[in-house]
């Protein structure tokens, strides 16, 4: 719960450190905001304050077409419960490209009953697990009646409807209006897109890095695959069985980036935009976040020159970790160069709008087809080989898993017991493809040297000041800080 005095001074200056944070329900007008809705702040005496857009709907509450709760930023905590009923809301949303989605076999997968897997989110949001599925499935369709113009019936099964009827039904009793009337009153972008596409605005609490986000995709992308151009990265997407592309660019007068999308990938939409908010880091808090770091006198200067650096996550956790173990002790460029050329010889070619997106990556059951002889000819060293195969092989059996059910502690040691795969590569795919904000590759030469030319075991112990949020500690000593030379000795 929040302290009243305290959200209604958060709400009455819109602060945007508390955007996603709560919501406020208006009594008279039975309507629930962001704290940064642009219209006049209600009386106190009418507001009611919820932790959750789910638990302001279960309250009976409408939510407001000026500010668009869907649009807020959601939240990256690291506490345990918190963490534990993220990981659920991930979790709905990837069983969207699986044959099971009940509760039953999400909650055997975390290892509990239905029963406490209902108590954690009641707890922690303050909804039941169907109430936060059907909040979720509502508020991504508003999103896509008032931003694009997919057909009604499209927007109810890429929403998770399994009937044109049911949405209709539970879109009526939920908004008191049709899905067609919100839509008629919606001034939907009507500007210049490339034929069958849509777009969708992804918010963030701002600052936010964008030039140096993209500086870094840019640096790591996989050509074919991933391209950086006049400002925006693009992609090609396999989803399931969905095949398509995207491209995202920066509004930073909206603090949102823009998400085109090619309409193929309609059906996966949901699992498409948390990858997306992963990717981009689109949740972080980056006020809690550097004024946990701005106490470090070494990581001041780099907050105050970057305040909005974010830490690039993953579209795809394991083609990330197939890149994580090609660049084993290589240089950055070389592994870009490496990636590309397995891309090339192992990815389904496409088509797209775009001249320079010509393929998908490599499958996870391709990879684990191959043989050494294989994937030795990429320019990877058989030691190399030999572990790019397990990864995928482990990978594909299900022994490695990234989903939500899986603690970042759990696939590390998963990943360290397989073949040519250490402690670095192990935290460096958590840091980025399981959004763990508190990985610290300590052996990496870049942050050690940075630190003043510091052994794995001193980085470590210089690292637990930044606790828990090393993973952006790591940023900033990338980004900013300078490698100490040695000193020369006398002959």
């Amino acid at each position: 719960m929040f302290d009243p005095d305290i959200a209604y001074q958060a709400l009455t200056s819109r602060d945007t450190r508390f955007d996603g944070v709560f919501y406020v329900g208006v009594t008279s007008t039975g309507i629930y905001c962001r704290p940064i809705c642009p219209v006049k702040a209600p009386q106190q005496k009418n507001c009611l304050f919820f932790a959750s857009a789910e638990a302001a709907e279960k309250a009976h509450f409408r939510p407001c077409l000026r500010c668009r709760p869907e649009l807020a930023p959601g939240n990256a905590p690291v506490d345990q419960p918190h963490r534990l009923a993220e990981r659920l809301i991930q979790r709905v949303e990837e069983g969207m490209l699986e044959e099971h989605q009940g509760l039953e076999a999400i909650a055997a997968e975390f290892g509990m009953s239905l029963r406490q897997l209902r108590r954690i989110v009641q707890q922690e949001l303050g909804v039941s697990p169907l109430e936060l599925k059907q909040t979720r499935r509502m508020l991504l369709a508003k999103q896509l009646l008032t931003e694009t113009t997919l057909p009604v019936t499209e927007v109810a099964y890429a929403s998770g409807f399994s009937s044109l009827r049911r949405f209709n039904d539970v879109f009526q009793a939920r908004y008191r209006m049709t899905p067609g009337a919100l839509r008629k009153g919606a001034k939907t972008s009507t500007h210049a897109q490339p034929g069958d596409s849509a777009t969708l605005r992804l918010s963030y609490r701002p600052p936010y890095d964008w030039e140096a986000m993209l500086a870094f995709l840019e640096t790591h992308l996989m050509k074919e695959v991933e391209a950086v151009q006049d400002g925006c990265w693009r992609r090609t997407v396999a989803l399931g069985r969905c095949r398509g592309w995207i491209s995202v660019s920066h509004l930073p007068q909206k603090n949102a980036l823009q998400l085109t999308f090619s309409t193929s990938l309609t059906p996966v939409l949901p699992v498409l935009l948390r990858r997306l908010r992963d990717l981009f880091d689109l949740d972080a808090q980056p006020q809690l976040i550097a004024a946990r770091l701005g106490q470090d006198a070494l990581l001041a200067p780099s907050l105050a020159k970057n305040p909005g650096l974010r830490v690039p996550g993953a579209f795809d956790a394991f083609e990330l970790g197939v890149r994580a173990i090609i660049g084993q002790q290589v240089t950055v460029k070389a592994a870009t160069t490496v990636s590309s050329r397995f891309a090339a010889a192992f990815g389904e070619p496409c088509e797209t709008p775009f001249p320079d997106l010509t393929r998908y990556a490599a499958q996870p059951a391709r990879v684990a087809s191959l043989t050494v002889d294989d994937v030795a000819p990429m320019g990877i060293v058989s030691a190399r080989s030999r572990a790019i195969i397990a990864f995928a092989q482990a990978y594909a059996g299900n022994r490695v898993r990234f989903n939500a059910t899986q603690s970042p502690d759990v696939v590390m040691k998963a990943l360290v017991a397989l073949p040519g795969i250490g402690p670095w590569t192990a935290h460096y795919i958590a840091m980025r493809a399981m959004r763990w904000p508190d990985a610290f590759p300590k052996e990496d030469i870049a942050i050690r040297n940075n630190l003043g030319g510091l052994k794995p075991s001193e980085a470590e112990a210089r690292s637990q000041r930044w606790r828990p949020w090393r993973s952006y500690a790591v940023m900033h000593i990338w980004e900013n800080l300078v490698a100490v030379k040695p000193k020369k000795t006398k002959p």
